[in-house]
């Protein structure tokens, strides 16, 4: 195996997930209040993967490297004839609408999108090999997307396509006690991109201990065994990873992953005071486990944001992204500054003495709507130049990519989408048409299951 050194700089790149054509509010998300309160309301596809694409340019223009994932195929007709539906494409629908809507609704579900919960990755400064380790996440918990690992998988084989350089797992078993939601429970602390870092592995219960503390009211969707096989399977060691109860009590409050509560980049922690089971435990192994690093562990009080307000605006749910060394600037969702507590406490932020020096408004309402903040939207990966350069180039944004994808929505997205839409054959075929001309210019090969007639 090929080994390789860090003496090169490393970048982050942020893959966004595309919002596929049937993006619909079903309220399929127990747990996620967004989700619910949105449920059966119309939704706009195409506005939603135009406002989804415009916050990736947004982060390419303020000189990021930027990454597109593509969305699966739905309406998934091939679960619904593993449940027992036959016939025609078409009659599987109408028999699926006719015996069970909400079981229609969830395989029609656009929620790949979200690909901070597509797996989690492991830079190769951490890893014994020295390879970036890819884990799809099985996203147990919720079965519209506990049908999302395959494809998600053999999507990220063909954006890392390199064995010297990448290292793909296949998701753990598809059971509760490993229940695994990805990198929306996964945050990594370093120095530099390419320096060794900390990996915070954050869960919501401990499956084989029914005694440690746990939420009452809503699932705990990541854990603590899920955590340690990730760790292990990208041959992380007890020095770098920091396995972190989260507070079953603001899950509670529906704080159903860690990054709506909580969010890191490089040197600087940002989080809610509530966000922990232990906060002050936390923040000393953080520091116990790095040494010599200036840290900023920025926790916001409950008195400066409440818990309530920190949920329903996405505080936390914000990218934070590396401008230049020292210069970080939030990417936060237009709710955060029609919040009042939020909107003083962001406008407060850039003078706190923090590397954050600037606080970017973006529009993802669409996405906001089911539950889904601008970080919900991206999978970060840390990559060296020569990672990079062995990572697929057509799924990087550019400003001819950019216009690419538009245009494409336009052509094949439709304007409003019902529950009831869903059963449409044509809305099947018009979703099969866009990913397979997606899969050619993203560079993809097969990783859909249709053939088109």
């Amino acid at each position: 195996m090929a080994q390789h050194s860090h003496t090169a700089l490393s970048f982050e790149v942020n893959f966004d997930g595309l919002v596929g054509p049937t993006h619909n509010y079903a309220g399929l998300s127990y747990g996620n209040v967004a989700s619910q309160s949105s449920a059966q309301a119309s939704s706009n596809p195409k506005q939603a993967a135009l406002q989804g694409l415009q916050k990736m340019k947004t982060l390419s223009d303020l000189g990021l490297i930027q990454g597109v994932l593509a969305p699966q195929e739905r309406p998934d007709v091939h679960t619904l004839r593993r449940l027992g539906f036959s016939g025609s494409d078409a009659q599987v629908l109408d028999k699926a609408y006719l015996s069970d809507p909400m079981l229609l609704a969830a395989v029609c579900s656009a929620s790949s999108m979200w690909t901070a919960n597509a797996a989690t990755i492991s830079p190769s400064a951490d890893t014994q090999d020295n390879r970036v380790h890819i884990t799809p996440a099985n996203l147990n918990n919720k079965f519209h997307r506990a049908i999302e690992h395959e494809v998600t998988g053999l999507i990220l084989r063909r954006v890392f396509n390199h064995d010297d350089y990448f290292c793909h797992h296949p998701a753990l078993p598809g059971q509760d006690a490993f229940g695994d939601e990805g990198a929306a429970n996964h945050t990594r602390l370093c120095i530099d991109y390419h320096e060794p870092g900390l990996e915070l592995f954050v869960y919501g219960r401990c499956a084989f201990n029914g005694h440690l503390p746990a939420p009452q009211r809503y699932p705990a969707r990541q854990t603590l065994e899920a955590s340690r096989a990730v760790a292990r399977l990208h041959g992380l060691s007890e020095h770098n990873t920091l396995f972190i109860a989260q507070n079953p009590h603001v899950i509670d409050q529906g704080v159903f992953h860690n990054d709506v509560i909580a969010v890191g980049n490089q040197n600087l922690l940002f989080f809610h005071e509530l966000a922990f089971l232990d906060t002050p435990a936390v923040l000393s192994e953080i520091r116990a486990k790095l040494p010599n690093t200036e840290l900023h562990l920025l926790a916001v009080t409950q008195a400066e944001v409440p818990l309530a307000d920190a949920i329903s605006s996405y505080l936390f749910n914000t990218q934070i992204v590396t401008l230049a060394p020292g210069n970080m600037a939030i990417i936060a969702p237009l709710e955060c500054a029609h919040t009042p507590s939020v909107k003083a406490y962001l406008d407060r932020l850039p003078s706190l003495n923090t590397p954050i020096k600037a606080v970017h408004y973006i529009d993802v309402k669409q996405s906001m709507r089911n539950g889904g903040g601008p970080a919900c939207l991206r999978l970060r990966v840390a990559l060296t130049q020569a990672e990079l350069a062995a990572t697929n180039k057509a799924c990087l944004m550019n400003d001819a990519l950019f216009t690419q994808l538009n245009t494409w929505v336009e052509r094949h997205y439709r304007d409003q989408l019902s529950v009831s839409d869903l059963r449409d054959p044509d809305l099947l075929l018009e979703s099969r048409s866009a990913l397979d001309e997606l899969s050619q210019v993203l560079n993809l090969g097969s990783v859909y299951e249709f053939q088109l007639e």
